[in-house]
């Protein structure tokens, strides 16, 4: 009989070696024989069904259920899976609705977000709440970030019809929807929350486990808007402890909000330490999304990090920076009256935001790998960009 090894198996499978070797050691490649520390694998043998994959996918509900089962929210998001895997573990959902969400969750967390908007679109009136709330979020900030600001707002006001509308106001699946859902579109645009939230401790528990890894995410955000940079890493770390690792949109956040609040804390090791994890999770699917997103709250570490590494994704992550950042002050903006920057580049904001908290020029080299010199003429075109005279005017304009 002919054998192939499991890297061959590997990538015939497209899966990884880790995962073909997990399977030989659970007996579920028939043939397989292992032969001193490694596996041959018959060439002929076909690739198991990831069980763990079926355990996680979103589950069928009946038409009469489908509006009270959280099954179908965020379908990808709630979806476990090794980094590598997004492309497959989509394919393998059944076609229809719930496959087409995750197909536009994966298009908008890679960046890809006019495929999404227009995949949304299809279902922000669907009769599923689940898909109809998923759609419209996915199209709301998609369109933010194409600078369609009346479409994200149309998006956002649907989800709000979705919760006034509808007769499941004290099913208590319904209402963890609905404070995830309102919670998540406040924090991520710095807006006020809105008002008669229930606890955090009244809807989490009602959540399916990647979204709940996701609302943990909104509430260390929360907590980092608050200043309280401590209380933001331990709901963080702890909820990538307890099982938010597995769903690699939600880890890949949790991660980053544990940049931001290391970074207001100084604690370059622990921020590095966080943001390469989650660009591990990150790379090989291409979920960059988040990553542009966050730029401005992430102290400069991208700029210290990732562009030396890996400086073709950076420039795509700037790209990203942009045009959201461009979208979400449209609408940050207006209805806090705060003033965020919008005539600053990535580098300037990045290195004002440290010069806002305190930073020295020499710090602030150190951190970016430049030299003091060139950190204070910087900081010196950014306050004649803002029209102000003093340093410590620059918390005004920055996402403090």
């Amino acid at each position: 009989m002919e054998y192939i090894t499991a890297m061959e198996a590997a990538k015939k499978w497209k899966i990884s070696k880790r995962m073909v070797q997990k399977y030989c050691l659970n007996g579920r490649i028939e043939g397989a024989v292992k032969v001193d520390f490694s596996w041959s694998i018959p060439v002929n043998a076909r690739k198991p069904k990831d069980l763990r994959k079926t355990k996680n996918m979103p589950k069928k509900v009946s038409a009469d259920n489908e509006k009270l089962n959280l099954a179908g929210l965020m379908p990808l998001m709630n979806t476990s899976f090794d980094p590598g895997e997004c492309h497959e573990v989509i394919e393998n959902m059944e076609d229809g609705k719930i496959k087409d969400i995750a197909v536009a969750e994966y298009h908008y967390f890679s960046g890809q977000i006019e495929k999404a908007a227009e995949e949304a679109e299809l279902y922000i009136t669907c009769k599923d709440t689940n898909i109809r709330l998923s759609a419209c979020l996915i199209y709301a900030y998609a369109n933010l970030s194409m600078g369609q600001i009346s479409h994200a707002k149309y998006a956002l006001s649907e989800v709000e019809n979705i919760f006034v509308s509808s007769d499941n106001n004290k099913n208590p699946q319904f209402i963890a929807a609905k404070a995830f859902v309102a919670s998540a579109a406040s924090v991520l645009l710095h807006l006020p929350l809105p008002e008669k939230l229930p606890d955090l401790q009244e809807f989490l528990p009602l959540l399916p486990p990647g979204i709940r890894g996701f609302a943990l995410y909104v509430q260390a955000h929360y907590l980092y808007l608050q200043q309280e940079y401590e209380k933001s890493i331990g709901i963080a770390e702890t909820a990538l402890l307890m099982g938010a690792e597995e769903y690699p949109i939600s880890a890949i956040y949790l991660h980053l909000v544990a940049v931001m609040s290391y970074m207001s804390l100084r604690n370059q090791e622990m921020a590095q330490k966080h943001l390469l994890i989650a660009w591990k999770i990150a790379q090989p699917d291409d979920l960059i999304e988040g990553f542009g997103e966050h730029h401005g709250l992430l102290g400069g570490m991208l700029e210290a990090v990732i562009k030396p590494n890996w400086p073709d994704d950076f420039k795509r992550i700037i790209d990203i920076t942009y045009r959201f950042s461009a979208g979400w002050r449209k609408i940050h903006n207006p209805v806090t009256g705060h003033d965020v920057a919008d005539n600053l580049t990535t580098t300037e904001f990045a290195l004002a935001m440290l010069a806002a908290r305190g930073w020295t020029n020499q710090e602030i080299a150190d951190h970016f790998g430049i030299s003091a010199n060139t950190v204070k003429k910087y900081i010196s075109l950014v306050m004649k960009k803002l029209k102000i005279s003093h340093r410590r005017e620059l918390k005004k304009y920055m996402l403090l």
